[in-house]
């Protein structure tokens, strides 16, 4: 499975266009997954745009600002998830969402934090999907091909980061 990072431009305040705003800041960092953040058997390709392997892939900024929000393109099913994650999460640990640091969207449908199931959904992933991640630093939620699945978690506490399971 591989996961293909669409839209890290939109969760730090910049776009593919941004060289023609005016007030853009251009001082932003480039936001891709970090080669030092991801599970030992993870590889991270294309500048950081697409992870594949066993593991999981931290982005190299943390979700510093009020709201965020960011996307993956499913490019094969298989064990995935995509969520925020503390710097300390455990990243060779698959699927993600088991430890207490990660709070993921998985394959299966669950939403999982802590060994826990925090909500169960139908859906049903296919190659093509985007899932999408919106944070406000109160409330994660996740979206299938632009449809919010009405799933919200609450409580997370820390510095997040972007995270990307395969």
């Amino acid at each position: 499975m591989s996961a293909y990072t669409q839209c890290f431009y939109r969760c730090f305040g910049w776009s593919a266009s941004s060289a023609n705003n005016p007030i853009t800041n251009h001082d932003q960092p480039k936001i891709c997954l970090d080669t030092t953040k991801m599970g030992t058997d993870a590889v991270i390709v294309k500048n950081g745009k697409r992870i594949c392997g066993t593991g999981g892939g931290l982005a190299n900024a943390p979700i510093a600002q009020d709201k965020a929000y960011f996307q993956v393109k499913l490019q094969s099913t298989g064990i995935f998830g995509i969520g925020v994650g503390l710097e300390t999460a455990e990243l060779d640990r698959v699927p993600l969402g088991e430890d207490a640091n990660s709070w993921v969207l998985r394959h299966d449908g669950f939403i999982r934090h802590n060994k826990k199931t925090v909500y169960e959904t139908n859906i049903k992933f296919s190659e093509g999907d985007f899932i999408g991640v919106s944070y406000d630093h109160i409330e994660l939620n996740f979206y299938v091909n632009g449809k919010n699945i009405g799933s919200p978690v609450l409580g997370i506490r820390g510095i997040c980061f972007p995270l990307v399971i395969c």
